[in-house]
């Protein structure tokens, strides 16, 4: 199977105050972070949402300002056109991607990690209904488009991840000891 991963990167950063995907960890971004973790996983990865020199960079389809799933539309066309069989994604905010994770969410159909809606499993088959979801009127959440397509929900506590969503979450991590799990 071809995989190409994303990484959602195209957001306000409204709770973190400034743009965490910039925000430094152990003297990388979190973004360099993300796109490293995963690019272990697949062939290519591609940063959705933003451009950054040095990297491939998708604009939010059809337009930006449209949450994760503008990210995930691109992510899913770009996957299409080039062949490959689904996109692995995650946010700028997940400085880790651990080994055996791809192989609990690859499956039948889409799938989530539980508890990090943007961990996720998408077959690039996807692309249109996507586009046809995105089109129509309604919130444009996450949950509304894992209900649509029927996405897995994959339980797995061993892949309990940090998430960074507020400056605290960072500092969290960079103290000895670190875990930066969310509970």
């Amino acid at each position: 199977m071809r995989l190409m991963g994303a990484v959602l990167a195209g957001g306000r950063s409204s709770r973190f105050g400034s743009d965490k995907a910039r925000a430094m960890l152990d003297g990388r971004s979190l973004l360099e972070h993300a796109v490293a973790a995963l690019g272990r996983q697949v062939e290519t990865v591609a940063v959705c949402g933003r451009q950054v020199e040095g990297m491939i960079g998708l604009a939010d389809r059809p337009a930006a300002d449209m949450g994760p799933l503008g990210g995930l539309n691109a992510a899913l066309h770009h996957a299409r056109a080039l062949g490959y069989d689904a996109v692995l994604t995650t946010g700028c905010d997940v400085p880790a991607y651990p080994d055996g994770l791809a192989e609990a969410l690859i499956g039948q159909g889409a799938a989530i990690l539980k508890g990090q809606q943007l961990i996720g499993f998408w077959p690039a088959s996807l692309a249109g209904e996507l586009d046809a979801h995105l089109a129509e009127e309604n919130n444009r959440s996450i949950r509304g488009w894992l209900e649509r397509v029927g996405a897995r929900i994959v339980e797995r506590p061993e892949f309990v991840l940090p998430n960074i969503n507020r400056t605290e979450d960072l500092e969290r991590l960079t103290r000895p000891g670190r875990d930066g799990r969310q509970a």
